[in-house]
This record gives structure tokens, C-alpha cells and sequence, in this order.
């Protein structure tokens, strides 16, 4: 082609670009990311993580057993809940069905892949002290041991901010999808997940409350917001928005954790 013709086209692209760019409000990036830190997740990642973290929660287990399983969960899927892998291998942590894991929708269910990961996590001699690598490696029989061993200062940045109960330590954007489903079609999917990973709903107005609920649960709030579309997560005295984040907003009184579907 020649050059003229190409310095044409190139320069009518570029003004395409330009021109749909200054019509069109831009699209905020979606992701989320670590006060202090370089660390960057997309809304996925952090969705699963959160879960991660929470089923450790709930089971009491100490933050050492939350950082092995996200660093496991990063090396084996790079924390998505993928469909594929080597084998039959699935899910978060690529869990074998055919070598007694579970059923194929059980290993893609990441509630039930991580509590599978911890049930043999804590049979694994000395791992809350152990190399995590090793500790991993004993869970997942990898073909390649050392490879957990890369993310270890991934986790130990990610665990802590999720695991933690002070305010506003873990914040995602994202732009609100267009044609949401009403809040009655929406509301399930979310009280369901909120019963299972954080605490027991109520539901009243386009607002779900998580009585009980402290900050590890309002952080797992926003790592799903994208997921279940929420509008803002408010826990005593603080607001989260998809758009601005955390912003206090002083109360007279602390709420219960609020998650807001309109």
C-alpha cells in the first residue's frame, strides 16, 4: 500500500477514535485495588478472592491459611473460576473431579472448591508455619511445586486487606451495566451468596442488611458489587459507590452492613 494512502487511512481512524470518544462518556475501568499497595485485581479476581477469604472466616481458620489459598488460587487459575484445564481439571483451584475432589459443579462452585482446598490444608503437618510452596504443593500435588512460591507477596498483601476490620481497606470501580434486572429478579442471587459467605440477610427495600457483619464482610460486599450490580455498600458510617469508593458519611448511630441493589 502506499504511504500516502496509508498516512490517510491511519489519520481517518484516528479521528473515528477521537470523534466516537468525545460523544460517548468513557467507560470507567473496572477493578480494585489496595490502599498503599501496586496491587491491582480485576472485580473477578477480587470476587474470588473475597470468598476465599470468607470461607477461612467463617471456619476460624488464622489469616496464614487465607494467604496459602489465595496464592494457590492465583498460581492454578490466576483466581478465575475457569471451565477448563489440564485433565479434568477445574475451577479456582483446578481441582480433579475424577480424583475425588467432587462433582464437576462442585469444583466450580468456589465456596465449595475453597472449603475442599482447606479441608486438606489443615491436615498438611506444620503448615501454618511451613514453606508455602510446600504447603501448597502438598494440597495440590502441581507438577510444577515451586510455582506457588512467585505469588507469596501477592497474598500477603491481599489476605490482610480482606481479613481486615478497619474501614474502607479495599475498594473497586466499575461502571454500571445498562438495562439492569429489576431488584425482585436480582435480590436472590445476592441474599443467597450473602447467606452463605457473609451473615444472614434481610431484605427490605432494595436493601439488604447483614446484622453482625464487620468490615471483612463489607470489604467481601464490594468485591461482589459488580457481580450482583449493587449501588453502594454502607457500614457504619462509610458509603462505597462504584463510582467514588469509600467516603465517610457520619452517623449518629452504627448501621448494620447495607447492601444497596437500587
Amino acid at each position: 500500500m502506499p504511504f500516502a494512502v496509508l498516512a490517510v487511512l491511519i489519520a481517518v481512524v484516528g479521528l473515528t477514535w477521537q470523534h466516537r470518544t468525545d460523544d460517548e462518556a468513557p467507560a470507567r475501568a473496572a477493578g480494585c485495588s489496595v490502599p498503599g499497595s501496586d496491587l491491582a485485581l480485576t472485580t473477578e479476581q477480587s470476587a474470588n478472592a473475597a470468598t476465599i477469604a470468607a470461607v477461612a472466616r467463617s471456619r476460624g481458620l488464622p489469616p496464614r491459611a487465607t494467604v496459602i489459598a489465595l496464592a494457590t488460587a492465583q498460581q492454578e487459575s490466576r483466581l478465575r473460576n475457569l471451565d477448563y484445564g489440564d485433565r479434568d481439571s477445574l475451577g479456582l483451584f483446578q481441582q480433579r473431579p475424577s480424583q475425588g475432589w467432587g462433582s464437576p459443579e462442585q469444583v466450580q462452585d468456589p465456596v465449595y472448591a475453597a472449603g475442599k482446598f482447606f479441608d486438606h490444608l489443615v491436615e498438611v503437618p506444620g503448615w501454618e508455619t511451613g514453606d508455602l510452596t510446600t504447603v501448597a504443593d502438598a494440597v495440590q500435588r502441581s507438577a510444577f511445586p515451586l510455582a506457588y512460591r512467585q505469588w507469596t507477596g501477592m497474598a500477603e498483601s491481599l489476605a490482610p486487606v480482606l481479613l481486615s476490620d478497619q474501614p474502607g481497606q479495599f475498594s473497586c470501580s466499575f461502571t454500571p451495566a445498562a438495562g439492569v434486572a429489576p431488584v425482585a429478579e436480582r435480590a436472590p442471587a445476592i441474599t443467597d451468596a450473602v447467606r452463605r459467605e457473609a451473615g444472614t440477610p434481610t431484605l427490605e427495600d432494595g436493601v439488604v442488611s447483614v446484622a453482625g457483619a464487620g468490615w471483612p464482610e463489607a470489604s467481601w460486599a464490594v468485591a461482589h458489587a459488580e457481580r450482583f450490580q449493587l449501588t453502594a455498600v454502607v457500614m457504619d458510617g462509610w458509603r462505597w459507590t462504584p463510582g467514588s469508593g469509600w467516603e465517610t458519611t457520619p452517623s449518629a448511630f452504627a448501621l448494620p452492613l447495607q447492601l444497596h441493589l437500587d
